[in-house]
């Protein structure tokens, strides 16, 4: 992966482990329902169009609490 680079994107988010899991919660979101944040995109697959969200700053994470379940981990 050339761009964004992961130095960067840990500027982002705090770990691998978060940027792995907000990137792929984000690109299923963008398969399912669209709704892409930036004007133009280098990537064409969701999970790079995800990443160049994260390094743009239109994503963040937020700390989530201990009792939220996810609709997929049912």
């Amino acid at each position: 992966m050339l761009y964004p680079s992961v130095d960067h994107l840990k500027t982002k988010i705090d770990s691998k482990y978060s940027l792995v899991s907000v990137a792929s919660k984000r690109a299923r979101q963008l398969q399912e329902d669209g709704g892409e944040r930036l004007t133009s995109y280098v990537s064409h697959k969701q999970v790079g169009k995800a990443l160049e969200e994260i390094a743009a700053g239109a994503l963040i994470n937020l700390s989530p609490g201990k009792n939220i379940i996810y609709k997929d981990e049912v």
